[in-house]
């Protein structure tokens, strides 16, 4: 097996700048360390190339992105990939602090480094990155892990058709689902049929007849090879998000369908088994070491950015991060029906140095004009980090947590424990398409209700065990769900029932009564019929009265058990 590691190659132009000071780097000293050519440099390799993007989130325009400071595993997963990040992280994979490979991938000196190297991302960039490898490698592959139409204002607004019209022009050739789906089975069927690639989930069934529900693959025949590719939709859609939008289908791991399919397709005599996948990283990681004969595995879902394939048997896992951040291209040598060799390379899309491809930033362009006044209204400044990404509560959620405190005036507020939504630089304004980016939703009203202490720790410990639970089989949630007003101390090494302690308001320091009712306020309820103001127009209520966000730093959650 070949294996060798791309990422970054603009090491030794970076190296007479690293000492410079990191707080007076222009963007024109990002450019001048880092070029196009540097980046999209590739030894092409092999007789397949696949290219893989994954949960964009309706990011059309580049963005800042924070990564987790906080990424904890439990079980088996514990202190292996993806759960190391920061300055770790770098010494895992060789990555000298302050680079511009510590800058995409890790969050120390984010604010610094951003200002350095600039945003990320922008599908007008990706553009370009697709059709330089596409150019290099004509029968290459393009996958989209999902978590594509969801995520922004103009998406909510055009009921995801920004994002579909935007990666038609990409020349997608298959994807898979998530997010997706809360727009609701009548639109996503819709989308589905007027789709000019293939909408892959080999695990989504309808519900009346346990029938498959959807091509649970596709063949690519490329270059004399026959490729075959298998969607995994988000195998939680029923419990992480509303049901009620899509009762028609089920969907699960389904672990036996996949050895099914990837059998299949073996006897089909294809020269490659590809999964494209948005289970998230570590059920990918358990999935690979059970069902047996798929060559890669195309992660999704939890946002995973990582330098380098992970190798689990004969399966190589392939990760590419969110937000339009990154694009993977994996090179593959197929010889008699099996992957003889890989080469890879995860290519950061900093923005101020891969050229706009001009037909995509026209269609952008296109697409945003209509809300282009309402997106770019400023509604505040912010004086600090806004970011979401980690297992506990990032600043954009206390920003809302705050919000539905004051706005809607309860004792606590609860968040949920979403990964997407960019970040902000201290200096940068907030405008409504920022305070979008972070809530917009199909169903995002804030509820107003009494719980007991006794519910709050019930709720606590259900979402603790959906992201601790140290079977990845029974990892069904994003992070955990944030809290304002309230404080506790959790154990992420115990049992359900057991990680929870020490409830408060922090408020006024009382201990949280088991039997006494608080004002609660919340949002994004997998509830049919909440009613409730739009979190967007209660978050951006908030602001306006703040005018600049300063929040103190939040202590009010206590891990053990790392």
């Amino acid at each position: 097996m070949i294996t060798r590691r791309h990422f970054l190659q603009a090491a030794m132009a970076t190296s007479a700048i690293v000492g410079s000071g990191l707080g007076n780097w222009s963007r024109l000293a990002a450019q001048q360390a880092l070029t196009q050519d540097q980046l999209l440099q590739f030894d092409d390799f092999g007789n397949v190339t696949l290219i893989h993007v994954t949960d964009i989130h309706a990011q059309l325009k580049p963005i800042w992105f924070r990564e987790p400071e906080i990424n904890i595993g439990v079980g088996e997963a514990k202190g292996r990939i993806p759960h190391v990040t920061g300055t770790e992280f770098q010494q895992m994979f060789g990555i000298a602090p302050k680079s511009p490979e510590a800058y995409a991938l890790t969050y120390p000196d984010f604010d610094a480094l951003g200002r350095a190297y600039g945003r990320m991302g922008g599908l007008d960039r990706m553009a370009t990155v697709v059709k330089a490898i596409r150019a290099a490698r004509p029968d290459s592959i393009l996958l989209d892990g999902g978590d594509t139409w969801h995520g922004s204002m103009t998406s909510l607004k055009t009921r995801g058709q920004d994002m579909v019209n935007a990666m038609n022009l990409l020349g997608v050739d298959g994807m898979t689902s998530h997010w997706e789906w809360t727009y609701g089975t009548e639109r996503v069927n819709e989308i589905v049929e007027s789709l000019p690639f293939p909408f892959l989930g080999a695990n989504i069934f309808d519900v009346e007849w346990d029938e498959p529900a959807f091509e649970p693959y596709h063949i690519y025949e490329k270059g004399g090879l026959a490729i075959g590719v298998i969607g995994q939709a988000f195998p939680y859609m029923p419990i992480a998000n509303p049901s009620w939008m899509f009762p028609e289908y089920s969907f699960g791991i389904r672990e036996e369908r996949m050895q099914a399919m990837v059998d299949e397709l073996r006897g089909k005599n294809v020269d490659l088994v590809v999964c494209l996948s948005h289970n998230g990283f570590d059920v990918d990681h358990k999935m690979a070491s059970r069902v047996k004969g798929i060559d890669v595995i195309l992660s999704g879902h939890t946002h995973d950015a990582i330098p380098e394939p992970v190798l689990v048997g004969d399966t190589i896992i392939i990760a590419t991060g969110s937000n339009g951040k990154f694009v993977s291209r994996v090179d593959l040598d197929v010889q008699n029906g099996r992957m003889a060799g890989f080469r890879h390379k995860l290519i950061p899309i900093f923005s101020d140095v891969i050229t706009p491809d001009p037909e995509m930033a026209a269609l952008i362009d296109a697409e945003r004009e209509p809300f282009k006044a309402e997106l770019e209204e400023q509604i505040g400044t912010t004086e600090m980090v806004l970011y979401r990404r980690g297992n506990f509560n990032g600043t954009w959620d206390d920003l809302i947590c705050d919000a539905v405190r004051s706005e809607r005036d309860v004792q606590i507020a609860l968040s949920p424990g979403v990964r997407w939504g960019p970040s902000l630089l201290p200096g940068d304004p907030i405008t409504r398409e920022d305070i979008h980016n972070a809530t917009s939703m199909t169903y995002g009203q804030v509820y107003r209700s009494e719980m007991t202490g006794e519910t709050l720790k019930t709720i606590l410990e259900d979402v603790a065990d959906n992201i601790f639970n140290p079977d990845p089989y029974y990892q069904q949630g994003g992070d955990m769900v944030r809290v304002g007003g309230l404080g506790y101390a959790i154990d992420v090494s115990k049992p359900i029932g057991q990680r929870i302690t020490d409830m408060v308001l922090t408020d006024s320091g009382e201990a949280i009564d088991p039997a006494r009712s608080y004002t609660v306020g919340g949002w994004a309820s997998v509830n049919e019929g909440t009613e409730g103001p739009q979190i967007w127009d209660v978050l951006e209520a908030h602001v306006r009265k703040l005018g600049t966000v300063n929040l103190p730093e939040n202590t009010s959650v206590t891990v053990t058990g790392i």
